[in-house]
């Protein structure tokens, strides 16, 4: 596939280091458009602008509007007034539900934070 007209990957060096995300702004329009394999993942602040493009791709090939988004890559997505909220709770149930510990209690475990806040002082 061809990069939509007007579209770039950003700075030179960003394409080097994430040439899966492709952005359009101009003026107080900006679209994100990122792709994994078969998925495209559009963010937009002009629904208008965002139509044309998912015409413009519909051309290019057969695609599926699912919407807004819910999932990706085991990551939950909840949309808010406030924003977006980004949870695996779903993933890690699921990881839980194949280890058979779904039913596991929980265990009361203090950590002494000063001792937590030197290693990661060590670690970074």
């Amino acid at each position: 596939m061809k990069v939509p007209p007007g579209f770039s990957c950003g700075r030179p060096d960003e394409c080097l280091s994430d040439y899966s995300l492709f952005t359009w702004s101009k003026k107080a329009v900006q679209i994100n458009v990122l792709v994994y394999v078969d998925d495209l993942i559009l963010s937009e602040n002009n629904s208008v602008v965002v139509f044309s493009l998912k015409e413009y791709l519909s051309s290019c090939f057969h695609m599926k509007d699912l919407g807004i988004l819910k999932y990706f890559l085991g990551i939950e997505v909840a949309h808010s007034q406030e924003g977006i909220f980004l949870s695996q709770r779903k993933y890690t149930l699921d990881i839980l539900s194949e280890a058979g510990l779904l039913g596991a209690k929980t265990a009361f475990f203090l950590w002494n934070r000063i001792i937590v806040l030197r290693v990661l002082l060590v670690l970074y």
